[in-house]
């Protein structure tokens, strides 16, 4: 069934030295509400147990463009500012739910640096944009085309840490979902192969990070001998930041292609519910499972399946699917992580990846077919099998 989402289309665009300079302003007073209303509303809730409501901080921007050190904001672009304070009470909504922390305040170095701007703020006129107090339109790279008929409904402007600038459009997209197929795969997520598939294929681990180390540690070594403050500094300090961006741009653009295939070719995915900011912990192995980025593969397979019609099914993270004999149902005792095949006491041998990946497959289309979750059980006395694995089994 056809469905309507809402999209967001990244472009690069490189701006004249007028926009670059009203867009850093515009940066720079968006920060400086941001972390003024944050601080107002702290200390109102600690200082008088009184919560204050966008209204309320929205009321407090028009009297801060009044005073004479905070004028300036009166010279960029209201919009951006409005929309830090919608985005500050989204924070603070989230934190009394308890769906994230108490917001933090943003920093000039470490934050990224960014506007967004809802209609009142830009113009969109015969495929170009133009944004508020800007005579000129964006020079935006278009490397994709928009929807057809589309316009947007706000404009996001950033500058990563490498001085690069990007626009975010997001327009209303219709999403025509693919068409069925029988196949199923589990998938079993590891640092040598990336991901090995039920199907015996493993796809190696491309290691961005590990392959531009070198490059990487040669930048940060000349950053550490310049003097702090000084624009080679400065210039060095854009290098290492260049780095960090081809690694980020090349991960992401190998996990967006394997999760579209592997959405494109199953109705079905299995993966298991990994936590990787305890994984992380384990100092031995904490850089490749960053660079691995497990989290962002599993976020990419999670809207890719809604958008197209496919099932994602997650498998509870005890569920014991490498120690667990896909052929009989036993559950070995020990299972380090340097085995990486094993002998079952019924005589198959098992590649570590592989059987886990099957195991997982069979337990997704039991959850897939009667609904519930997957979570280790206590083993049956006479076979020596989990209830769940039984259920799978059934199912496969």
């Amino acid at each position: 069934m056809t469905q309507q989402v809402k999209r967001a289309f990244k472009y690069r665009f490189y701006p004249t030295g007028e926009q670059a300079a009203e867009l850093s302003r515009t940066f720079g007073c968006v920060r400086l509400v941001y972390n003024k209303a944050l601080e107002e509303r702290t200390r109102a809730w600690y200082g008088e147990q009184r919560r204050v409501s966008y209204v309320q901080s929205s009321a407090a921007l028009t009297e801060w463009k009044k005073t004479e050190e905070l004028a300036f904001l009166a010279e960029v672009s209201s919009v951006p500012l409005q929309q830090a304070l919608r985005h500050l009470q989204t924070a603070f909504g989230n934190f009394f739910a308890k769906r994230a922390k108490y917001p933090r305040f943003k920093s000039k170095k470490k934050s990224r640096a960014s506007a967004e701007y809802t209609r009142s703020g830009f113009k969109w006129r015969d495929g170009q944009l133009f944004l508020a107090k800007m005579a000129e339109p964006l020079a935006i790279r278009w490397s994709r085309p928009l929807p057809a008929g589309s316009v947007p409904r706000t404009v996001t402007v950033s500058r990563d840490a490498a001085g690069r600038w990007f626009v975010s459009l997001l327009c209303e997209d219709t999403i025509e979902p693919l068409p069925a197929v029988s196949s199923a795969v589990g998938i079993d997520a590891g640092l040598t192969s990336l991901v090995t598939l039920s199907t015996g294929e493993k796809v190696t681990n491309p290691k961005h990070e590990r392959k531009d180390r070198v490059r990487l540690a040669k930048a940060q070594r000349e950053l550490s001998r310049k003097a702090k403050g000084s624009n080679n500094r400065e210039k060095a300090r854009r290098k290492v930041a260049r780095v960090h961006a081809r690694i980020t741009d090349r991960r992401r653009d190998f996990l967006h292609k394997l999760t579209t295939r592997l959405v494109r070719e199953n109705q079905t995915v299995v993966i298991e519910d990994l936590t990787v900011r305890n994984l992380v912990k384990n100092h031995s192995l904490a850089r490749a499972i960053s660079d691995a980025a497990w989290t962002d593969m599993r976020t990419m397979l999670e809207y890719k399946a809604a958008w197209y019609g496919r099932e994602l099914v997650v498998v509870d993270r005890w569920f014991p699917s490498s120690k667990l004999c896909g052929a009989c149902g036993t559950i070995a005792e020990k299972m380090p992580l340097n085995v990486r095949e094993w002998t079952c006491d019924c005589g198959t041998t098992h590649d570590r990846d592989v059987n886990a990946a099957r195991n997982l497959k069979a337990a997704g289309l039991a959850v897939s077919a009667c609904g519930g979750g997957v979570r280790p059980g206590r083993e049956n006395s006479r076979t020596g099998q989990l209830p769940a694995k039984q259920e799978a089994l059934t199912a496969k």
